[in-house]
């Protein structure tokens, strides 16, 4: 007489295997929304409401929320992204020791992250004034502007305050805005202007 085997019944899954899944699933959702934050803002949206968001990642706006306080702390973690793929570009050592040569490299190298960040840094400087967390994140982005123009200059333009501020703002951020976005430039005759400008401005 034969004895039949009796398959047991599976075994429940543990608390750390439904841990692993929550914590998949939430990283996944993550993920969803902060591209299509970047494909919003890419199309043109500017100013995405939580509810588009939510809409184009096919998640409900508690689950936006869930993920993001708000959506200063999405835009935070956009930038986040951003910056880990520009800092590399904007800190690296310069080829040239002659600081006018240096000056044309600084100019290219904002030419490309400029156009990298473009559309998420018009959407964040238009939402900066309804927002403390966008308001300070752009007086740190002006700073730092700065602050690596400097870097890079002697004493003697150092000294000239007047000039300082001239090459801060044809080398800044709305300066490359306004040529790309309201003259329509493209990025090679952006590029162009903005080192006309500096090489006139440095001109002895």
């Amino acid at each position: 007489m034969s004895t039949s085997k009796v398959t047991p019944f599976p075994a429940p899954p543990s608390a750390e295997d439904s841990s692993d899944g929550r914590r998949l699933r939430s990283e996944r959702s993550r993920s969803q929304i902060i591209d299509a934050l970047f494909g919003l803002i890419r199309e043109g949206d500017m100013n995405p409401s939580a509810a588009r968001v939510a809409e184009r990642a096919a998640v409900g706006q508690r689950t936006v929320f869930r993920h993001f306080e708000d959506m200063d702390s999405l835009f935070g973690e956009m930038a986040e992204q951003i910056q880990s793929e520009v800092m590399p570009i904007v800190l690296a050592p310069y080829a040239a020791s002659d600081w006018r040569e240096r000056l044309s490299e600084l100019v290219k190298r904002r030419s490309d992250v400029f156009e990298r960040i473009f559309p998420v840094r018009v959407s964040a400087n238009l939402r900066r004034f309804q927002s403390r967390f966008l308001m300070d994140e752009y007086r740190r982005g002006l700073m730092f502007e700065r602050q690596t123009l400097k870097a890079i200059l002697p004493p003697e333009i150092l000294g000239d305050a007047v000039l300082l501020d001239a090459l801060d703002v044809a080398t800044g951020f709305h300066s490359w805005r306004r040529m790309r976005q309201d003259q329509n430039l493209s990025q090679q005759e952006a590029t162009r202007v903005m080192m006309l400008m500096v090489e006139r401005l440095i001109k002895e």
